[in-house]
């Protein structure tokens, strides 16, 4: 591989990316792994869980809230305003998909974006259909917030985080979204391009094997080698803030 690699593309190309914790870490937001799976003693399990928020709704919050509070101290790094020039530049034949749940791509820009792990600045019902709603309160004192909607209706309904917590599963029709872009982008020049994950969360670690299925160019961004890093094409070792503007310029 060249010493500055470069993805070049042309009128043909079609371009999946993928992100997680490492490019948001680079701004600042904590991960989990960095912490040993640990927040103030608490296996992270007992605060992003329907059991832990069942269990201790209050506890939940009071960790969702910390996180809302930090995450707006945080901007988005080159790696994040990079993508979004890159998408810029593509327009609808360019499709990101993260786990990171900061909203930092959306502040950088990017708009053709699934966020597959839901968004830190929503909260919805967790009795009720209420549709997810902007949110950045913190609520980590006394009761948690009860819904609107459901008290209107005679009803006790609690909000919670709009996140897909350990044990739910993703919503269907992100998936979708994700298949129909790779469907198309088969008969087209196809990149594929994980950055700042670690491969062992699934099924986001399997995006580059469906993929190769379609006839894509793999390439990893990452600061070490993901669990994963085998069945990529290519692998730029780098931190994705450095790596991707040169990368995609």
């Amino acid at each position: 591989m060249p010493d500055n690699p470069r993805i070049l593309v042309d009128d043909d190309t079609r371009v999946l990316v993928l992100t997680g914790a490492g490019v948001s870490a680079e701004s600042g937001i904590a991960t989990f792994r960095a912490a040993g799976g640990l927040w103030e003693s608490y296996p992270v399990e007992k605060v992003a869980s329907p059991e832990g928020f069942d269990e201790d709704p209050e506890l939940v919050w009071r960790f969702y809230s910390e996180r809302r509070r930090k995450a707006r101290t945080c901007e988005p790094n080159p790696g994040h305003r990079a993508l979004a020039a890159f998408e810029a530049r593509l327009g609808d034949r360019f499709l990101l998909v993260t786990q990171n749940v900061d909203e930092l791509h959306r502040r950088a820009g990017s708009r053709r974006l699934i966020e597959i792990h839901g968004r830190l600045f929503q909260s919805r019902c967790a009795h009720c259909e209420r549709a997810p709603f902007d949110d950045d309160h913190a609520y980590d004192a006394g009761d948690p917030p009860l819904c609107e909607v459901c008290s209107t209706a005679g009803r006790i309904g609690m909000l919670r985080p709009h996140i897909v917590w350990f044990g739910e599963m993703l919503d269907p029709s992100h998936l979708l979204r994700i298949e129909e872009f790779m469907n198309a982008a088969r008969t087209h020049r196809f990149v594929f391009l994980a950055a700042g994950t670690s491969g062992a969360v699934y099924p986001a670690a399997a995006m580059v094997d469906r993929a190769r299925l379609h006839g894509a160019e793999t390439w990893l961004v990452n600061a070490e080698p993901a669990e994963n890093t085998h069945r990529f094409h290519h692998f730029v070792e780098g931190r994705s803030g450095e790596v991707l503007p040169a990368l995609l310029g």
